[in-house]
């Protein structure tokens, strides 16, 4: 059943993740106009996507440049200034780019609101029982089918080596693993690439990342090949199916790359909601920050993460199963794992 890829997670980027870089434009005066022009030279210079997605869905940001600054007045307030540079930063299409004010935060909504969400706790809640156990950000059960079950709802907060000892010796009897991260919205690329390694015996190339060198759209390092190495701590041998939906996003985006290449990794769901681009942040002359992609990522054969991960498998969870209390996704992985491998 396994579609086999080879693939890997990052470790020379992944402590590079964990903190944001910070950038600083030099600018001067504070006018609408001037915050306007320093935001738009940013993304400008520093965005790392500009030309990938002109190709992908037209983008065109000297015109946005000129359809934009005719919204822009000398005597707008805060509250409408923050409107129109909130718009604007929308077209961009990308999840990891935010300005931030003391009035609110944008974001890009439309990554996951445009498709089925695929995904229900109270559902969830059917399959975990009331004698799940939560360790270190993961909450597994084994299933009635004697297959086990890992929920990870967010890569925000540390896995500890010996926590994912703990679990994997706990779910060693089962015949199969599914690993569920829908909407886990991301976090630390390196607790993300902790989890990966548990299910590799060997380094892997999992991709390429490349940094903005200069202000051009095209001014771009040499791409450097990421690496996943096997954890030195008990690493699964069984075969895995990864659950996704549109709110897999940013180090949950990677982690899915990651897995997605090895031998006895399937990917079943959605697409994920991508947000492969490192992010990086700056501040324009009134003090709002804007937080944006800065160095694109690649899968093994050089193909764009940013807009997100197909599964192997296309599962959406039926208006049918909902009704019943079941969770189309799950039960696929279920019977795969049972049926198929």
């Amino acid at each position: 059943m396994k579609l086999p890829h080879l693939f890997t997670c990052l470790s020379t980027l992944l402590l590079v993740w964990t903190c944001t870089s910070c950038i600083r434009e030099e600018v001067s005066g504070n006018s609408p106009k001037d915050n306007f022009e320093s935001l738009w030279k940013i993304i400008d210079e520093q965005y790392c996507f500009l030309t990938y997605k002109q190709e992908e869905y037209g983008l065109d940001w000297n015109e946005i440049h000129n359809r934009y600054a005719q919204r822009i007045t000398p005597e707008m307030g805060s509250e409408a200034l923050f409107e129109v540079l909130s718009e604007m930063v929308n077209e961009l299409r990308d999840g990891h780019v935010n300005l931030s004010s003391s009035l609110a935060t944008s974001q890009y909504r439309e990554w996951f609101d445009a498709y089925p969400r695929n995904f229900s706790d109270s559902i969830q809640s059917n399959y975990l029982g009331k004698d799940y156990t939560n360790s270190s950000g993961l909450t597994y059960q084994i299933l009635e089918n004697n297959i086990g079950y890992i929920y990870c709802s967010s890569f925000s907060n540390g896995i500890g080596d010996g926590n994912l000892d703990q679990t994997l010796n706990q779910l060693a009897v089962c015949d199969g693993l599914i690993i569920d991260v829908r909407n886990n919205g991301g976090g630390n690329l390196t607790t993300a690439q902790k989890l990966a390694a548990r299910f590799t015996n060997e380094k892997i190339l999992v991709g390429y990342m490349s940094h903005k060198t200069g202000p051009g759209h095209n001014d771009f390092s040499t791409p450097e090949a990421i690496y996943l190495e096997p954890s030195n701590g008990i690493r699964w041998q069984k075969n895995v199916i990864v659950l996704t939906n549109r709110r897999s996003f940013s180090a949950t985006n990677d982690f899915v790359n990651c897995m997605k290449q090895l031998p006895l990794v399937t990917i079943i769901g959605d697409k994920t909601g991508g947000g492969s681009g490192l992010p990086f942040s700056s501040e324009i002359p009134n003090g709002w920050s804007i937080r944006f992609s800065a160095s694109p990522m690649f899968d093994p054969q050089m193909n764009q993460l940013e807009f997100g991960i197909d599964p192997d498998l296309k599962v959406d969870m039926s208006s049918e199963d909902i009704q019943r209390g079941k969770d189309t996704i799950i039960e696929t992985a279920c019977y795969l794992l049972k049926n198929s491998l």
